[in-house]
This record gives C-alpha cells, structure tokens and sequence, in this order.
C-alpha cells in the first residue's frame, strides 16, 4: 500500500496526461472528456477509500487504554454462562487474594510487566506482545515467542492468538490458541486454552479474591498417526510450564489461605437468617385453594339445609336412630361430601406433620472431636411441579457416613429460601461423600416422591470451592427443569496432624502389623498423582499386577479414602481410583497357572459406581458391577488384611461390624493348639534350635534353565529361591 502523498502525485499525472491527449485528438472531445471524468471519479473514489482504510487501520491500532477497552467490551457484552473448562483437563485452578479485573490486568494488560518477567522465568526469548484491537466485535490479539527447550523437542517459535469471549466487570473468561508450525506434524494441530477468571472465596477480611482456572485440549486440524503420542507430549509439556506458572503466579499474588477460609466459617454462617414464616400466613397460603373452599360452602350449605328442613318420618329399614338416605341423590351428595372431607383432613394432617418438621441446626452445635461437617442449605432454582398447581412441597435430605439431616418443608414453591444451617457429629473417619436428596413432601403416610439428587465429592472437589456452590441435580425431573441448590459446604478437623497417627494405630489393630508414617514429600507426589486434596494422607502400597488382557506391573496405593492404582510403562501411565464405599465385595481366587501362581484378589465394585475407572476392570458382570483383578504382590498376606481392614472401616454398616467381630471371637474360641491355623512364614517369628549341612549329589541347572526362572521371579515379583532342574 502507497503512502497517501504518493497517491495524490500519480493522480495528478494521470490528470495531465488526458489533457495533453484532448489537445492532440480534438476530434474525440466527447470520448476524452468521458474518460477524463471517468478517470475523476475513479481517482477521486480510490483517494477517498485509501482514506478511510487508512483511518479505520488507524483506529483499530490505536486501541487505546486497556480499562477502557474493558468497559467497551463489558458494554456489547451479552448475558451467558461461564465457559466450561475444556475438555483435556485442568491445569491451574488456585485462588488469590486479588480482584478479578486487577488479575485480568495482570495477566493481559499490555501496560503489566507481570507476562514479561513470567516469560523470563520460564526461559522464554523473542517474547512480543500484539495491541488489543476489535475484530468482528471481539477483542483479539497476537503474541510470538520462542519457547524454552524442553525434553523431548527444542526452541520453538510458538504464536498465540488470544480472543476475550466474556466480559461482565467480574468475570473474564479469554479463549487462547497456540500453534507451533516449526515442531514436527505442527501444521496438524494446535493447542487450546481456556482462562476462566471469577470471584472467589469470601474472607473474613473482607479483601476480594478471584478464582483462575485454566483448562486445555487439543485441536487436530488433519489426521494423523501420531495423535496418542502429540497428546501425551503436549500433556506432560503443559503440565510443567504451567506448575512453574502457578508458582510464578503465587510469587507475585498471595494465594488463599484454607486457615483463613476456615476462620471465616463463621461469619459466613452467621450472615444467614431463616426466612420468617407465622403460622398463620403459611396456614392461609397453604389452605387457600379450591378442595378447602368447595369443602368448606357445601358443609355450610348442608347445615343451614339441616337447620331449615323438618325431621321425615322413619320410612324403610329405618329406626329410630338411624337415618338412611332416601334416594339415589343423596347417596351420591354424601358421597362426594365423605370424599371432599377425607381430603381435608389429609392436608390438614400433612400441615401438622410439616410444621412439626422444623429442619434446621440453628444454635444446635456438632459434638465430639474429630472431622466436622456443616452443610448449610440456602436456597433451591427451578424444582420441577409434580401436581397441578404448578408448585411443589420440597424438602432436602443431607447423608454422610450412615448419618441423616432433614430440613424443613417449603409448601407451594418452586424456588424456596431455606437459609439452614446442618452440622454434623465429630467423624472419626474422613467423609468421602455427601448424598444430597430432594423430595416432595406428600403427607406423612404416603411415599415420598425424588424430584432430583446430588452428591458431593470431597475427595475430588477443593474444600475452599464448596464454601459456595450451585450444583446441578440429577434425575429425569430435575434435569428436564434443570433444577439447581445453593449449598455452603465446610469440613474441619479439630485434631490437626494426630488424626493420621490416631487412624494408622487403629489399622495397625486391625492389620497385625507396624504401619509408618510417610514423609509429607510421599503424601504430596501422592496426591499430585491422583489430584487428590490436600487432607488426604497415604496409609501404605504394595507393588502388583493388574490383570486385564495382560498384566500391567505398577504400584497400588492405599488411602483412608481412596484405593487407587499407578502405572507407567514407556511413558504410558496407566490410574485409576475409586472409593472404599464403592466396593460390594472382595474376593480372593486361588493361585492358578493364568495368575503365574499367585493369589488374586478380586474386587467388585457396586452397581454403577466408580465409572471412572472403568478402562482398568478386567470385565464388567450381568448386573453392571465392575470387576478389578489384582494379583503378584511380594507380601500377599500384609497386603490382603490392609484392603480388608480398610475396606470393613469405610463401607460396612454398624450391624456388619459387630457380627464380623462376633463371629471373629467365636472363631478364637473354637481353635485349639492341634486346630490352630497357620497363616505363613512371614506372620510367625521363629527362633533356629538345630542346624546341619549335609551335602547332596544334585545334577547342576541348565544355564538356560536357571536364566528363564531368574527372570520369571524378577518379573512377577517372586522371592529369589533355588531352581534345581531336574532335567
């Protein structure tokens, strides 16, 4: 493109030129003065565009102010929900004690120095920054970098470009795609972003805190053949860059602190009033509909009817005392009157029933020492209506570890304001999960009818994201309404650090043996492995097999919460995890030439449960119940009574354990010296009374022989004994 001053001299040249042709074709005056305005016309149009190019190219450049390009895009911004993280996983997802919109700048801002010095930090070289400009209503911009070399490729040029795809004052989610065309089959991906900035936690402080969450996925443009093997290098890539990200990240903005979010538990809490209900509006809301009326006009017509006409003479099978009706008219009055009242009477029994059901724990405090639970009900969005009024009688029922919290009933609404407040007993086991369920209260003999459930996952959710959360319910009726409650979850444990001492002396009773402490260093690759929260600690693992098509050597880790199993082979990882309350059954399959001569330990998990982990069960049943086949561990014995002690602590009810315990002591009971069972060479100590060598004439093994059976023990995990070949 020209510079405007140069345009403007060829236009005056061309003019000169159709002039100095008029004067030497005079004859063709109609023709040159034709193409001399032809000529203005598109000289003067193409001067004009030029400007107007110039100037919008000059607009779009001149951006202006970030904040001010902010509050643009917060104008044209259009209500919708948050993104949803993208589907390769998670990233990033910390709270700081920051604004959203000062993280927001922090992070995209030209003006900040923070994506500079991050690009230093990281190793990055040749970092450049493109404006902020609007490009079909989005604001977009460009970056280039060469990325650090890593492991498994160099320095790379990458191209970032970054879009803002909401925009509302508090909330900032900004979409990012990377493509590196110079690494090998570059040209047939690219690597997505999703940075989903929101409030965060309250603080007792009152400071603001914003919440960054930053997922990933990968675009394939073209197929290709090496899909598995680009995913799971730009897996393990990101996931460096973006761990020393968030370190960088905490460096410059104090994260938030889980003391401090429980010390403001109970301001949070004491915020919340119940919703003021009198008896008597509730009463006059709840029996304000047609029955009750109706009901209530035809017994008052059928009184003044009794006042006003004159007793009838004893006719018929009556006597005296005894007043049948006298035609087919007033058996059916009676009828529907008998019926009409009978209805009146069961709403008036379910509003007794209900308004003795009070539901909340205001000022009623939990008991004991150990993990407590405060689940605070506040509100309920969309329930669905399951008569014809249009309304519904919900109430909710919170459950954790066999222990239930009913709250109150809420009559004709679909959006009902609870505002209560549960708090569960000290539990001396960590909860793993809380079922939440809603239902529609139908009278207090009826069967109550589900209108939606939920559970919370306190193993796969972070303590400080429940403090307030709207979770979704599930169900045919509740999905179709997309129903939703508002909850406030906290869990405390009031022993500190000697609740993993006071559980691993419990399970060493019920084990047998001496169970360590591991090293915080252990307990933290633990839960990085599996993503576990902080408060989950490691009991113990066992190296073994897990047996699907083939075995699969890895480490099976062991949890007060959790029984999960890791694998990497050639780079190939290979976990899973479920719950201890998931497991139906745990079976123990003889040694067999399939299983190498080792005892299998088959574990049967209930009906739906633990979908998660599906791709490492060995098969699934009739009845939809994964089957998990472990087998090969070094101390089979050790290993078998840890996941029976633990599996007995978390699933099996109060009756359960005392019948195993009964049956237990009349097992002792039984044995004798001669009856006594023996459990192994490694459970019994002995001490050496008599010992001789004698020398025996043995044909020595054949080298190749004595290779194959070294290999057999180191592969499966066997003790090293001596092979004599008989051969």
């Amino acid at each position: 493109m020209l510079p405007l001053k140069k345009r403007k001299f060829f236009a005056q040249k061309k003019k000169l030129a159709g002039r100095i042709a008029q004067i030497f074709n005079k004859n063709s005056d109609v023709i040159s003065a034709t193409t001399s305005r032809s000529t203005e016309i598109s000289e003067q149009s193409e001067t004009d565009g030029s400007e107007l190019c110039d100037e919008k190219a000059e607009d779009q450049s001149s951006s202006g102010s970030f904040e001010e390009l902010m509050k643009e895009m917060e104008s044209r911004y259009v209500e919708s929900e948050v993104p949803k993280n993208l589907p390769g996983g998670v990233l990033v997802d910390q709270s700081h004690v920051i604004a959203t919109p000062d993280l927001n700048s922090l992070l995209f801002s030209p003006d900040s120095s923070f994506a500079k010095s991050l690009s230093d930090f990281l190793g990055n070289s040749e970092q450049q920054f493109g404006p902020w400009k609007f490009e079909n209503g989005s604001l977009k911009r460009e970056t280039t970098c060469v990325k650090a070399p890593s492991k498994l490729v160099g320095a790379v040029k990458a191209i970032e470009d970054q879009i803002y795809v909401k925009v509302d004052g508090k909330t900032f989610a900004i979409f990012v795609s990377v493509s590196t065309p110079d690494v090998m089959y570059g040209s047939t991906f690219k690597v997505e972003l999703l940075y989903c900035i929101t409030p965060g936690p309250d603080l007792p402080s009152g400071e603001k805190t914003s919440n960054l969450a930053i997922s990933w996925r990968m675009n394939f443009l073209q197929s290709t053949m090496f899909k598995s093997m680009i995913e799971n290098g730009a897996r393990a890539g990101l996931k460096d860059s973006f761990e020393l990200f968030s370190t960088f990240l905490s460096q410059n903005v104090k994260p938030v602190d889980l003391k401090d979010m429980g010390s403001s538990k109970e301001q949070v809490l004491a915020s919340l009033k119940a919703e003021p209900q009198s008896d008597r509006k509730l009463a006059v809301q709840y029996f304000a509909n047609f029955t009750v009326i109706s009901v209530f006009f035809m017994g008052l017509y059928a009184l003044v009817h009794i006042w006003l006409a004159e007793p009838s003479a004893i006719q018929g099978l009556e006597f005296l005392g005894l007043d049948l009706p006298d035609s087919i008219g007033e058996v059916l009055v009676c009828s529907v009157l008998a019926l009409q009242c009978e209805r009146v009477l069961g709403l008036l029994s379910r509003f007794m029933q209900a308004r003795a059901q009070k539901g909340t724990d205001h000022g009623v405090k939990a008991q004991g020492d150990g993990w407590l639970l405060t689940a605070a009900l506040i509100e309920g969005s969309h329930l669905p209506a399951v008569d014809s009024s249009g309304f519904c009688d919900p109430y909710v029922v919170f459950t954790c570890n066999g222990k239930t919290k009913t709250s109150s009933i809420k009559f004709q609404k679909s959006d009902p304001l609870w505002n209560e407040i549960f708090e569960f007993d000290a539990m001396d086991d960590p909860p793993s999960v809380l079922d939440v369920d809603v239902y529609d209260f139908d009278g207090p003999f009826d069967e109550a009818m589900s209108l939606g459930h939920t559970e919370i996952n306190f193993v796969k959710s972070n303590l400080s994201d429940l403090a307030d959360v709207w979770v979704p319910l599930q169900g045919k009726l509740a999905q179709a309404c997309q129903s939703k409650l508002h909850l406030r979850i906290f869990l405390n444990n009031t022993r500190g650090s000697n609740v993993v001492k006071e559980y691993l002396s419990k399970m060493e009773k019920e084990v047998g043996k001496k169970i360590n402490v591991r090293s915080p260093q252990t307990n933290s690759a633990f839960q990085k492995v599996f993503g576990l929260p902080p408060e989950e600690f490691l009991i113990n693992d066992f190296t073994c097999h897990l047996k699907r098509k083939m075995p699969l050597q890895g480490r099976l880790f062991l949890s007060a919460r959790i029984i999960g199993f890791y694998a990497n082979l050639f780079g190939q990882k290979t976990k899973f995890f479920f719950l201890w309350e998931d497991i139906e059954d745990i079976q123990i399959y003889t040694p067999t030439l399939s299983s190498m001569g080792s005892p299998v330990v088959v574990i049967t998990l209930r009906q739906g449960r633990g979908m998660d982990a599906r791709h490492g069960a060995k098969n699934i049943d009739d009845e939809g119940r994964l089957k998990f086949h472990f087998q090969s561990f070094v101390s089979f014995n050790v290993a078998h009574r840890t996941i029976m002690a633990l599996w007995k602590a978390r699933s099996l009810s109060l009756e359960q354990k005392v019948q195993i315990v009964e049956e237990d002591s009349e097992t002792k009971i039984l044995q004798t010296e001669e009856s006594g069972s023996f459990l192994g060479l490694e459970d019994v100590s002995m001490s050496e009374v008599y010992a001789s060598s004698l020398s025996v004439p043995v044909s020595s093994p054949s080298p190749r022989c004595t290779s194959f059976c070294a290999y057999i023990c180191t592969f499966y995990n066997y003790p090293h004994t001596f092979w004599i070949c008989l051969s």
